[in-house]
């Protein structure tokens, strides 16, 4: 059964604090200006963190782990949408009132378990299984995780590389509730997506997800679906 998309455990009340153009312990914002084929050239550009995803797969249950939770920047992309007249005006002054605020489901994507790249002396696969853990409550190990491809993720703004694994658990391997780490202001819930119910998901636009989530389900059901003991 496809999850539905319509609840999330809090909502977005009538104010938005402003926009910041500044940089952050993640987030650092650059302008390069350049010669591109004898034009001079001027491109905005991030830089952050690389970061790992993993593709989970419940063998006990057959079906994929995902996580949900809300994206600040999603929200704001459908409030400039039905709210174009805030984001006319760049003064903050003008930015802070929301009279008719959209629900906080309008900002909630569902994505594979992923992390940041920011612990220099771990490796991508311990990086990987610990966010397996804080965010799903299933303790993998290294030799759990395959890699499946790297990749580069917002070449138009980042260009940061996203390293995508896949593991297969069990309930058994299930140590907690996952979820994330509340003190970092995490918010994640855990969901699952039946693997009969896998492709109906990715391609149901009514369900926002990331590009991960459909690339690794097409790559699953070319790569280990036709390897699966048959019922």
């Amino acid at each position: 059964m496809l999850p539905q998309f319509l609840y999330f455990p809090f909502a977005i009340r009538d104010r938005i604090l402003g926009k910041m153009n500044v940089s952050s312990d993640l987030i650092r914002l650059s302008c390069s200006i350049c010669a591109y084929n004898g034009t001079k050239k001027t491109w905005d550009f991030m830089k952050i963190h690389d970061s790992v995803s993993i593709l989970i797969f419940n063998t006990s249950r057959q079906c994929f782990v995902l996580v949900k939770q809300f994206r600040p920047a999603v929200y704001m992309c459908e409030v400039e949408k039905h709210h174009p007249q805030l984001f006319q005006n760049r003064d903050n002054e003008s930015f802070s009132r929301l009279e008719d605020p959209l629900p906080a489901a309008v900002g909630v994507t569902y994505e594979l378990c992923s992390g940041i790249v920011d612990k220099p002396d771990l490796s991508l696969e311990e990086i990987a299984c610990e966010e397996v853990l804080e965010e799903c409550g299933y303790d993998v190990a290294v030799t759990d995780l395959r890699k499946i491809t790297s990749y580069r993720s917002g070449v138009g703004v980042t260009g940061s590389s996203q390293t995508l694994f896949y593991a297969e658990v069990t309930d058994q391997m299930r140590t907690g509730e996952g979820g994330g780490q509340a003190e970092e202001g995490e918010l994640i819930e855990v969901v699952e997506i039946p693997l009969e119910d896998s492709m109906k998901f990715a391609y149901n636009e009514t369900l926002q997800k990331t590009m991960g989530v459909i690339f690794s389900f097409t790559w699953f059901q070319d790569n280990i679906a036709p390897k699966l003991p048959k019922n």
